[in-house]
């Protein structure tokens, strides 16, 4: 029969049937301790576990030179493994795995509790140094994850923790059932003295595989559990955690294997079962599975508060000029890559928020936070070696051009320095800003954006600024394939009939408030020569569109084959921790050395350089650029499907994951942004976020995390479809 440790033989006689169990005499301690563990299961019944057949002298164990023998009862049933599974028999396995624990609380054995197995989960960090060896980029970082969750949720509170020696391996070819119950257990080689719910929480993890809807199924395994020995709930709030650990716990053990015997196909079936369920826990909210598995045995979870109370209490220090999104706003607990958790217990999938460019709290941009704050945080006054290492990593993402970068904290205080530098080099007060385009916060930031200084509140245009027409091919005056040159050519016309010099030209390749609408192809192409030659610097807005979103491109003004003179950077530069630049080309940056000093705080500093620069390597290991390409043509492909099926869509544009789609009435494209604002909402309840954007806020805006899947598309999409249905 098989083995790990031991050579083990079925032995059949007329005395009945028998396990005959042959270990290295280096065992001889182990097998003592586990007998022991074995003897002192009283109250299960008798062929509940393989019990000791005593030898001639009255003993356990025989030494012989082969090794130490160890003769035991064998258990009959089948494999909870070989079986259909049904609530009642989950319930069972609760019950008797509580009935084996209840026999041991209290039970001490020098040999079992002096080990430190691989296996037990107060150990994992044994098994955490293996993850180095998961050869998928992808799947590696949920591992990364739930290690840094392990850290935070279940190391402080361990010795807290109720122990006692427990069997520590409930898998389901443990695990023996009859007649629809939990019968029997085998295999004690791995008992250890260890906190008490793992022994919980080893079941749940392996009776939940290939579950649709694993909580439901753990439940009654609590719930049978806590019938015997009830369970504290501190227990209960770390068990959706130590779950996750167990599997991080196989994952990794199964590439280690896999390294050693990479043509394993007994290993990579083996393995599969618990990588489905660690993606598919990812995707469940920490509060819901905590709520359930309370509710499992007749708890209730602290209530948690009305969201207006919540939105009462902002509104006592905060002014209302903060908006919210959605009729509902979310009151938010915590996120991962592309998912988003609520108070509430619901996981909501983000198709919208474009800052956490490489995923939520991704492990990596996480861990080289918390490594370099812990280490040193200071100013670019001091010399460190982050600073440098992350401008030369920055700068060779673009053309050789552009070779010297200014870091600051925030898109809008980028934009306010690259009109500095621009005005600055030049010496002329004019700029070029396109219609709708937004570059910030500041008072120079909104001073160069339409979309601010027109709308309500705003102040108007300065003399100093020119518009351009926004060259839009759905809406805007031109179409086909010469649009972007006559669109240009309107532009020329334009500034040469404004009499004022000019010291730059700026926008963002796809304008984003807008409504996602990418400039007309080769628009950039006529104006960046013809700005030029007027005096001015061409500036392109990379905030929204940089860092591989486009998929076919590093950079939007890429897309139109053109190398601007300044380039501004914000949002996801930091995956959501506050940073923005400028990069420029070194005359502007000499002739912005004019005797002012240019500093920034927190501009620079060796925590916002390292988590910059993990950022950047997220990008390139798990190649994310090239799954927003290809992600993002799907996208653009079902949003397509629809439009062929809803004349409600007027339009579907965009590049990568940066897509808009655009809502109309008729077919005079009058915009609906009733049924954008509904689609938007129906989806939040529904949990799925994207919002509205553009002049009529008719166009649903959605721009994810680039990890997103070709499977979250489809979840958008059919949402949509359901609602444009109804």
């Amino acid at each position: 029969m098989d083995g790990y440790i031991s050579t083990n033989y079925k032995v059949a006689s007329d005395q009945g049937t028998f396990v005959l169990k042959v270990y290295p005499q280096s065992k001889f301690e182990d097998v003592t301790g586990e007998t022991a563990v074995i003897k002192e299961l009283t109250n299960l019944p008798e062929k509940a576990v393989s019990r000791p057949v005593e030898n001639k002298n009255g003993r356990s164990l025989s030494i012989t030179e082969s090794g130490v023998l160890r003769l035991l009862t064998f258990v009959s049933g089948k494999f909870l493994a070989e079986v259909d599974h049904t609530i009642p028999m989950f319930e069972s396995m609760g019950q008797f795995l509580a009935s084996m624990d209840k026999d041991l609380i209290g039970f001490r054995n020098s040999a079992i509790e002096s080990r430190k197995l691989d296996w037990d989960l107060q150990h994992i960090n044994q098994s955490r140094q293996l993850k180095e060896v998961i050869r998928s980029p992808e799947d590696k970082k949920v591992v990364d994850y739930f290690f840094l969750q392990w850290d935070q949720h279940v190391y402080p509170v361990l010795p807290s923790l109720r122990k006692s020696i427990i069997h520590n391996d409930g898998n389901d070819w443990n695990i023996l059932v009859n007649d629809n119950k939990v019968s029997g257990i085998i295999d004690f080689g791995d008992c250890s003295y260890t906190p008490l719910i793992n022994e919980l929480a080893i079941a749940i993890t392996y009776a939940i595989f290939e579950k649709e809807d694993p909580i439901k199924w753990a439940k009654p395994i609590i719930s049978g559990y806590h019938q015997i020995i009830e369970l504290e709930e501190q227990e209960l709030d770390i068990l959706y955690y130590l779950i996750a650990g167990r599997l991080c716990m196989s994952v990794c053990k199964s590439a280690n294997e896999k390294n050693i015997q990479p043509d394993s196909e007994y290993i990579t079936i083996s393995e599969k079962p618990a990588w489905d369920l660690l993606r598919k826990w990812i995707a469940i909210n920490p509060i819901h599975a905590r709520s359930e598995f309370y509710a499992a045995v007749g708890k209730e979870t602290a209530p948690t508060r009305d969201i207006d109370e919540i939105i009462s209490k902002r509104l006592e220090h905060l002014s209302p000029i903060l908006s919210m999104s959605y009729k509902t706003p979310i009151y938010m607990h915590g996120a991962a890559f592309q998912y988003m958790y609520d108070q509430y217990g619901n996981t909501l999938l983000d198709a919208y928020n474009n800052i956490p460019h490489v995923g939520h709290q991704h492990p990596k941009v996480v861990e080289a936070g918390q490594t370099q704050m812990a280490k040193l945080n200071t100013n670019t006054r001091y010399l460190y070696n982050e600073l440098a290492e992350y401008a030369e990593r920055l700068l060779s993402k673009f053309p050789e051009s552009l070779n010297k970068v200014y870091f600051v904290n925030s898109g809008s205080a980028a934009s306010d320095l690259a009109i500095r530098l621009a005005q600055a080099y030049t010496n002329n007060p004019g700029i070029v800003v396109m219609e709708h385009g937004y570059h910030g916060n500041t008072r120079q930031g909104i001073e160069i954006s339409q979309y601010k200084y027109d709308s309500k509140g705003g102040t108007g245009k300065s003399n100093s600024i020119v518009q351009a027409a926004i060259p839009d091919t759905y809406r805007g005056k031109y179409t086909g394939l010469n649009a972007g040159i006559q669109f240009a050519k309107d532009l020329k016309t334009q500034i040469e009939n404004h009499p004022i010099d000019l010291s730059a030209f700026v926008a963002e390749p796809i304008v984003g408030c807008g409504g996602q609408v990418p400039l007309a192809e080769g628009y950039l192409k006529e104006v960046y020569p013809m700005i030029r030659s007027r005096g001015g610097l061409c500036i392109s807005d990379e905030v929204q569109t940089g860092f591989g979103r486009m998929g076919s491109h590093f950079w939007g003004f890429e897309l139109q084959e053109v190398v601007p003179d300044i380039v501004i950077l914000g949002k996801p530069m930091a995956n959501g921790h506050p940073m923005g630049a400028v990069v420029t080309t070194t005359e502007i940056a000499e002739a912005f050395d004019n005797g002012m000093e240019f500093f920034s705080s927190f501009g620079g500093n060796p925590v916002s350089c390292a988590i910059g620069s993990a950022v950047l390597h997220v990008i390139e290991e798990e190649n994310l650029q090239e799954n927003a390409l290809s992600v993002g043509n799907y996208y653009m492909e079902q949003l397509g499907r629809l439009q062929n099926d809803f004349p409600e869509i007027g339009d579907v544009r965009g590049s990568g994951l940066f897509i808009g789609m655009e809502l109309v009435k008729d077919d005079s494209k009058s915009p609906n942004t009733a049924l954008a604002s509904r689609i938007k909402n129906e989806l939040r309840n529904q949990n799925v976020l994207v919002s509205t954007d553009g002049l009529f806020d008719s166009v649903i805006k959605t721009k994810p995390p680039l990890c997103f899947s070709h499977q979250n598309v489809d979840e958008v999409v059919e949402k949509i479809q359901t609602i444009l249905k109804n």
